[in-house]
C-alpha cells in the first residue's frame, strides 16, 4: 500500500494514458511493463483512494523485485514529489483557472527511458493519431510479449534490425534510420541513456543534439517525460502553442518571442505549466 501527499487525481492519470493503445487500464488499474536489472516484467498499480485521500495498491510478477519496482513507479507515478506547493505556485499566476480545473494531474513518465527516445522520434511532426499508431507497430514487431501486454524493445534488437525492417511499419526512410542507428549507438556504449539521470539539462541537451535524428523538440520531450525534468518548456510545440491561444484569447499563434515570455513567468515549473495547457486542450 502506498499513500500519497494530496491531491493526487489519478482518474486524470488514466485519461491521458488511455489515449496510448499499448496501455492497458482496467478497474482503475494500470498495468506497467518494466525491465529491472533487464528482466521483463509486470507491475500493477491499483487506485484504491480519492484525489483528497490518494492511496495505490502496487504489486508484481515477482516479489524479489519489489523494493525496484516501488522506486521506479514512485518516480514514473510522481508519488516521490508532492503536487500542493506547484499547485499552490500557479494558482498565483495567470494560470490560476487552469490549475484549478485540473487539480492533482501529475507529471507521468514514460515506462522506459530508451523507449520514451524512440516515441519521440516516432511522432516528430506528424499527427497523434497516426504517432500512436506507428508507435505500437514498433512495439508489436520488436517488443516482447508478456500476457496481453507488449513490454517496449530493448535497444539490442532494434541495433540489429535493418532500416527496411522500420520502413515496414510505415516509418519514413529517415527516422527508420534515426531510430536504428541511435540504438547502435546505446548498444556500443557511446550514448549511455541511464546516466542522464545525473546531469543538468543543458548537459542533456547538449549530447543528445549532437547525435542525427534529435532536434530542440525530441530534446525537451525527452527531458519532461523521460527524466521528469520540471522546467522544461517545449515552446515549438503547436499543441503547446494552440493551448496558449486558447486559454489567453490570442488572435493568433503566439511566436517564439512571447513563447519565452510565458516560459518566464511559469518558471521554475515550467513543465506542470506545459502539462496543465496541453490538458485544457485534449
Amino acid at each position: 500500500m502506498i499513500h500519497v501527499q494530496p491531491p493526487y487525481d489519478f482518474t486524470r492519470v488514466c485519461e491521458r494514458l488511455a489515449n496510448d493503445p499499448l496501455i492497458r487500464i482496467h478497474h482503475n488499474e494500470i498495468t506497467v511493463p518494466l525491465y529491472v536489472n533487464e528482466k521483463p516484467l509486470l507491475a500493477y498499480v491499483k487506485s484504491v483512494g480519492t484525489k483528497e485521500k490518494p492511496a495505490f495498491v502496487v504489486s508484481c510478477d515477482d516479489e524479489q523485485y519489489k523494493e525496484e519496482v516501488i522506486a521506479r513507479l514512485s518516480r514514473i507515478f510522481h508519488w516521490d514529489r508532492p503536487l500542493a506547493f506547484i499547485h499552490h505556485h500557479f494558482i498565483q499566476t495567470n494560470l490560476r483557472d487552469v490549475f484549478i480545473a485540473h487539480e492533482g494531474t501529475p507529471l507521468v513518465l514514460e515506462f522506459d527511458l530508451y523507449f520514451c527516445l524512440m516515441k519521440c522520434i516516432i511522432h516528430q511532426q506528424i499527427h497523434m493519431k497516426v504517432a500512436y499508431r506507428l508507435t505500437e507497430r514498433f512495439v508489436r514487431t520488436f517488443g516482447e510479449r508478456l500476457g496481453d501486454v507488449y513490454i517496449y524493445p530493448r535497444p539490442e534488437r532494434v541495433a540489429n534490425a535493418s532500416y527496411d525492417e522500420l520502413r515496414a511499419l510505415s516509418l519514413s526512410e529517415r527516422k527508420a534510420q534515426y531510430i536504428v542507428d541511435i540504438s547502435r549507438l546505446i548498444v556500443e556504449g557511446k550514448l549511455r541513456l541511464e546516466e542522464m539521470h545525473s546531469l543538468s539539462d543543458e548537459e542533456v541537451a547538449k549530447q543528445l543534439l549532437s547525435i542525427r535524428g534529435i532536434g530542440p523538440w525530441t530534446v525537451q520531450n525527452f527531458l519532461l517525460f523521460g527524466l521528469g525534468r520540471p522546467n522544461v518548456f517545449p515552446k515549438g510545440d503547436v499543441g503547446l502553442q494552440r493551448a496558449i491561444e486558447r486559454t489567453f484569447q490570442l488572435d493568433h499563434r503566439p511566436t517564439m518571442k512571447e513563447m519565452d515570455a510565458f516560459q518566464r513567468m511559469w518558471e521554475p515549473y515550467a513543465s506542470y505549466a506545459a502539462l496543465y495547457l496541453w490538458r485544457s486542450i485534449e
